[in-house]
């Protein structure tokens, strides 16, 4: 893959804060000493995870911490996004890790910046139902009275489009449910458990909050009218119906009356205003009219009764997953999201982006993030109030339904290595060379 590595990247303005993500259940491991998740329920049954993996163990960050630290330390990154486990806040001594693992955070220099939601619903819960949204502002109040006094940047969720999409309408994902539309209602329970943790953090002192939503430009397969219309009710289901609620307090047109419940009150608590919004960005979706049959796209199976089918982006360099690389993608919709949201649009944050590689000197990677950063701040040239960057990711680690076949990290994790090496990769030492240029 073509790059520009070698040239130094133009630098970004004061303040603007860099980063890597991480997720607790990808890398925490200590399964036992934790109560269930949906993930733990869905991975224990046969043939759900490709290499018929779990998360039991993972990266074991939860004993291995403080190496982790070092790591970031290292890397010279301001500031760390990882997610705090609802199910290990549930649990004895839980919330003693994220305590230690804070105070390890402050005091190697690097700010923490927890997500309270990602993925890992306690077994016992269930999104389908309004009452986990209530439940989650409770689990948000008790965490930020214990983190609040050293947390001063908050993410609520982490895309609820793909909890929704691939864990309730398609199956792909826990807790394996395949309702196709019927599973809109879990959309509007977590962007409602959403507004109720602004709310709750809010009312505990903390400020700096966002959210951080998956977007990608829609590309329509051609100009036929079939494929124009069915493109645009695909941006509007991916994008806008998790976007626009969060924005403007209100759903796209005709969207509202298919959620349960007060939708007009509701969406007073989802439009609680933010004080960023974050982007996590991997590829540009090419998207045209059914074909009447089920496709194989990215590792997933969609069904023939969907009203769009999603189409290979040709004459690209894909990753190992086989995400077609955009890099200009990232500028057509950083711009896209100020032209169509305008002063409603908070500061924006790239909560993540990332690719799948192998290898240690992996050029393919470094390669990959030279070209989003430099179309980042391509976007900051157009007028684009973007303040933050954030890789993912850190480790190695669970990818979900594809186990440990795809490697996502700056450092290597040797799975079958007993101690679990962390290798620093070639990715990991451009990006600490990007960052001191920038210093």
């Amino acid at each position: 893959m073509a790059t520009d590595a070698g040239n130094p990247i133009t630098r970004f303005p004061a303040g603007f804060l860099w980063g890597v993500s991480t997720s607790a259940h990808q890398i925490e491991g200590a399964a036992k000493e934790r109560e269930a998740s949906v993930w733990d329920v869905f991975t224990a049954e046969p043939g759900r995870v490709k290499d018929g993996s779990t998360a039991a163990v993972a990266c074991d960050h939860y004993h291995r911490y403080r190496e982790d630290v070092a790591l970031l330390a290292g890397l010279g990154v301001d500031a760390y996004r990882f997610s705090v486990s609802w199910p290990r806040v549930n649990s004895p001594g839980g919330l003693d890790f994220y305590d230690r693992l804070v105070d390890e955070l402050c005091a190697a220099g690097v700010r923490p910046v927890p997500t309270l939601f990602h993925w890992d619903l306690p077994a016992s819960l269930d999104w389908l139902e309004r009452d986990t949204a209530a439940r989650f502002a409770d689990h948000v109040s008790v965490v930020a009275e214990r983190l609040g006094d050293r947390v001063t940047k908050w993410i609520t969720l982490n895309e609820p489009a793909e909890h929704t999409l691939l864990g309730h309408a398609l199956g792909a994902h826990a807790p394996g449910r395949q309702l196709l539309f019927d599973a809109l209602p879990v959309a509007h329970h977590q962007l409602l458990a959403h507004g109720l943790a602004v709310r709750a953090l809010r009312a505990a002192g903390a400020g700096d909050i966002g959210i951080a939503n998956s977007h990608g430009p829609t590309w329509p397969a051609s100009k036929d009218p079939a494929d124009l219309e069915a493109a645009a009710f695909y941006d509007v289901l991916l994008n806008r119906l998790f976007a626009d609620p969060v924005i403007l307090g209100a759903y796209p047109e005709g969207l509202g009356e298919l959620m349960p419940g007060d939708v007009q009150a509701d969406l007073k608590v989802i439009g609680e205003p933010v004080d960023w919004y974050g982007i996590n960005y991997y590829a540009p979706t090419r998207v045209g009219a059914p074909q009447g049959t089920e496709i194989e796209f990215g590792g997933l199976t969609l069904p023939a009764e969907l009203p769009f089918s999603v189409r290979e982006i040709e004459d690209r360099p894909v990753t190992d997953f086989g995400w077609p690389v955009v890099p200009e993608g990232l500028t057509e919709l950083l711009t896209g999201f100020r032209d169509r949201y305008g002063d409603r649009l908070p500061p924006i944050v790239i909560t993540e982006n990332g690719c799948s590689y192998e290898g240690i000197d992996d050029q393919d990677r470094i390669a990959y993030l030279d070209g989003h950063v430099r179309a980042l701040h391509a976007a900051l040239e157009a007028g684009v109030d973007v303040r933050g960057y954030f890789v993912w990711s850190l480790l190695d680690n669970f990818e979900w339904a594809e186990g440990y076949a795809r490697r996502f990290g700056l450092v290597h994790v040797d799975f079958a290595d007993p101690t679990l090496k962390r290798t620093p990769k070639a990715s990991y030492h451009w990006f600490r060379d990007v960052l001191r240029a920038q210093r």
